[in-house]
C-alpha cells in the first residue's frame, strides 16, 4: 500500500571527473561580511574566482537558497550548484542539522536530475551521516494519486557524498543507518499523506503488515469484535460512529539479546471530524493527518528492527475514525476504558486521549522500562509552541533523555510541565474523570489525563513515561524548507531512534 521513495547513498573521496554526476553541490554560508564559500573540491584557482563572484551572482548563503551555474570541467558535472547553509559559526564547524537541511534542500530542489554529488564540509562521520540523512529525506516524493506524471519531476535517485572519509567501515554503517532511518521517516510521511478514502482503520492495519514484511517483527491486530470483547472502551467509543470500524495493532520487535524494553503508543485517528462535537469546516481536510502518531511509532519500531538493535520495542497503534454517525458517542456519555476506569465524554473532539488511554494501559501490562506516547493531540500545542516544535511531558528521566535525543537528531522538542492544579479540573460528577479539563494550558491538561492510565512496574512504582504532542510539527501546511516537504513531515521518528540508541549506549 505504501510505495516508498528511496535514494541510493554512496561516497567518493577524490577525482570527481572519474565519478560523473548531473550536478555537484557546494555550500555557501552567511558570514559576518557577506557570503562565504565553504570547503569544497574545486581547485584553488576556481574556488577563488567563484568566491569573488558570489555577491555579483546574487548569492547570499541563506538557508534554502539554490543557485545553478554551468559546470566546471574539473567536477565532471554539467551543473555547479551553490546551496545556502545559513549563518556560519564564527568559530567551529557547521552543526549537523545545518548540513542536514542544506543537503535536503538541495536534493529536494534538484528533482528531475538522476545523480547529484554533495560536496559539503564533512570532517567527521557524523557530518557525513547528516548530509546522507538530509539527501534521503529531500528525495521524498508522493504521487500515488496522480493520474498523470505530466509536470512532475522524479526525485533524485542517487546521492553521492564527497568526503575524504569514504570507504571506511564506520562510514558504511553510518550510511546504512541514514538510509534506514530516512526510509522510516518517508514511510511515515506517505501514511500521513494518504487520503482518508484510502487510509482507514482496516487498511491502516493492513499497511502495517505490508511495511513489516521481511523484518523480524510480529504484528497482531484486534478487530472490533475482539476490542469489544476485551473491553477497549476508549477505542470502541471513538470508533463506533463510523461505518469503518476501529482497530488496535501491536507491532513487536523482540530480539533474543535485548537489553532494554520500550513501549511506544501512537494515536491513529485516520480522520477526525470531531464527532458530535463537530469541527469547523475550514481546513478540516488536514485531519487526515490525525493518525501521524501511530505512523511514527509503527515506523520507529520497524527502523529499530532493520537496524538490529538489542531492544525489545513494541508499538501500539490505536486506530479509529471519529465520525458523527448514528452510533457515535455523545457528550455526557460515560466510557469504560481498558482496565476499568470510567471517563465522562464532555467533548467528542477530545477523542485522541480516549484511544491512547486504552493503548497506554495495554502497554503497561507488559512492564516496559519506559512508555512513550506520540499523538497529534491538541490545538493547544500549536498555540504554545508553534508549527515546528513538539511538546514533551512526563517523567523527568524520559523527557530529559528525549530532549537530548532530539537535539542530536536535529528535531525540535521542548519539555513542558504538568502542574498539579490541572488534575482537579478533570474531575467528573459521574465518572472517574472527564475527558476535558482546564482550557488554558490544554496541551498539559491532555497529558495529565493520559498520565492517569500509566500503569505501575513490578515494584509498584509508576512506569517511566513521556507524552509527545506533535499536532503542529507533524504536518507542514506552509512552503517546503530544508529536507521538509509539504504535508506529512515524519517528525519524531529520528528522535525516537536516537533515544533508543542513547539508552542502549548508557546501559
Amino acid at each position: 500500500m505504501v510505495k516508498n521513495t528511496e535514494v541510493n547513498l554512496s561516497t567518493v573521496a577524490r577525482d570527481l571527473k572519474k565519478n560523473p554526476s548531473d550536478a555537484v553541490v557546494i555550500g555557501v554560508g552567511q558570514g559576518t561580511d557577506g557570503p562565504v564559500l565553504l570547503d569544497n573540491p574545486l581547485t584553488a584557482k576556481s574556488a577563488e574566482a567563484l568566491g569573488d563572484s558570489l555577491k555579483a551572482l546574487g548569492v547570499t548563503g541563506a538557508a534554502d537558497q539554490l543557485v545553478r551555474l554551468p559546470g566546471l570541467p574539473e567536477t565532471g558535472a554539467g551543473i555547479l550548484v551553490l546551496a545556502g547553509v545559513g549563518k556560519v559559526p564564527a568559530t567551529g564547524p557547521l552543526t549537523g542539522e545545518s548540513l542536514r537541511r542544506a543537503a535536503g534542500s538541495a536534493v529536494r530542489q534538484l528533482a528531475g536530475l538522476a545523480t547529484v554529488t554533495l560536496a559539503f564540509p564533512t570532517a567527521t562521520v557524523q557530518d557525513v551521516t547528516a548530509v546522507a540523512e538530509g539527501a534521503a529525506l529531500g528525495a521524498y516524493s508522493f504521487t500515488e494519486f496522480r493520474s498523470s506524471s505530466d509536470g512532475l519531476k522524479d526525485p533524485v535517485r542517487n546521492a553521492v557524498i564527497f568526503t575524504e572519509l569514504a570507504g571506511t567501515p564506520e562510514l558504511e554503517a553510518a550510511l546504512k543507518r541514514a538510509g534506514l532511518v530516512a526510509k522510516a521517516v518517508n514511510a511515515t510521511r506517505s501514511l500521513v499523506n494518504t487520503p482518508p478514502s484510502h487510509l482507514y482503520p482496516e487498511s491502516f492495519a493492513e499497511a502495517a503488515k505490508d511495511l513489516a514484511k521481511g523484518l523480524p517483527v510480529k504484528v497482531t491486530v484486534w478487530d472490533e469484535k475482539r476490542l469489544e470483547k476485551e473491553g477497549f472502551g476508549g477505542i470502541m467509543g471513538v470508533g463506533k460512529g463510523s461505518t469503518r470500524q476501529p482497530r488496535l495493532v501491536k507491532v513487536e520487535y523482540s530480539p533474543a539479546k535485548a537489553t532494554a524494553k520500550v513501549a511506544l503508543v501512537g494515536k491513529g485517528i485516520t480522520f477526525d471530524t470531531g464527532g458530535i462535537s463537530l469541527k469547523p469546516a475550514l481546513n478540516m481536510g488536514d485531519m487526515k493527518s490525525d493518525m501521524a502518531g501511530a505512523a511514527v511509532v509503527l515506523n520507529t519500531v520497524l527502523a529499530l528492527a532493520g537496524l538490529g538493535l538489542p531492544v525489545k520495542a513494541t508499538a501500539w497503534l490505536c486506530i479509529a475514525e471519529n465520525m458523527p454517525g448514528g452510533g457515535a458517542s455523545r457528550p455526557a456519555d460515560v466510557l469504560t476504558m481498558f482496565g476499568g476506569k470510567t471517563v465522562e465524554v464532555l467533548n467528542t473532539d477530545a477523542e485522541g486521549r480516549l484511544v491512547m488511554a486504552d493503548g497506554i494501559v495495554a502497554a503497561s501490562r507488559e512492564y516496559p522500562d519506559a512508555i512513550i506516547d506520540v499523538a497529534t493531540l491538541t490545538g493547544a500545542q500549536l498555540i504554545a509552541l508553534g508549527n515546528r516544535t513538539a511538546g514533551v511531558m512526563g517523567s523527568d528521566s524520559v523527557t530529559g533523555a528525549l530532549k537530548a535525543a532530539a537535539d542530536r537528531a536535529g528535531e525540535l522538542v521542548w519539555p513542558m510541565p504538568l502542574p498539579e492544579e490541572l488534575r482537579p479540573t478533570l474531575d467528573s460528577q459521574v465518572a472517574d474523570l472527564a475527558n476535558i479539563g482546564e482550557r488554558h494550558g490544554g496541551m498539559m491538561t491532555a497529558a495529565v489525563f493520559l498520565r492517569e492510565f500509566v500503569g505501575k512496574d513490578k515494584a509498584g512504582e509508576q512506569i517511566p513515561w513521556a507524552h509527545i504532542d506533535i499536532a503542529g510539527p507533524s504536518f507542514n501546511n506552509g512552503s517546503p524548507y530544508g529536507y521538509t516537504h509539504k504535508q506529512g513531515t515524519g517528525c519524531t521518528v529520528r528522535t525516537l531512534v536516537a533515544y533508543v540508541e542513547d539508552i542502549l549506549a548508557a546501559a
